[in-house]
């Protein structure tokens, strides 16, 4: 059972990695975006979604490969660790 403690926190930290930063860009440039939008009176949707998602794609293209060497990593562990999980 420790294995799979281990594995388990090891994925939720991989997955904390991966999403935290890309989650706080996207709040970050929606917070910017709004404070203009407010400052300005220019209520447009289309304004509020496109800086997010030109935002996002950037950062997911720019660090995409990094978070497919720790899902990689992860896989690894994963499989030299399942009969430790299977046998007990």
């Amino acid at each position: 059972m420790d294995a799979f403690d281990g594995l388990l926190r090891e994925t939720l930290v991989v997955a904390a990695v991966l999403c935290l930063p890309v989650l706080a860009l996207a709040a970050l440039v929606g917070t910017t975006v709004a404070v203009v939008q407010a400052a300005t009176q220019v209520q447009e949707q289309t304004l509020s979604l496109l800086p997010k998602l030109v935002a996002v794609g950037l950062a997911v293209a720019l660090f995409g490969s990094f978070g497919m060497h720790l899902c990689a990593a992860l896989f690894d562990d994963v499989l030299a660790q399942l009969p430790a999980i299977v046998h007990g």
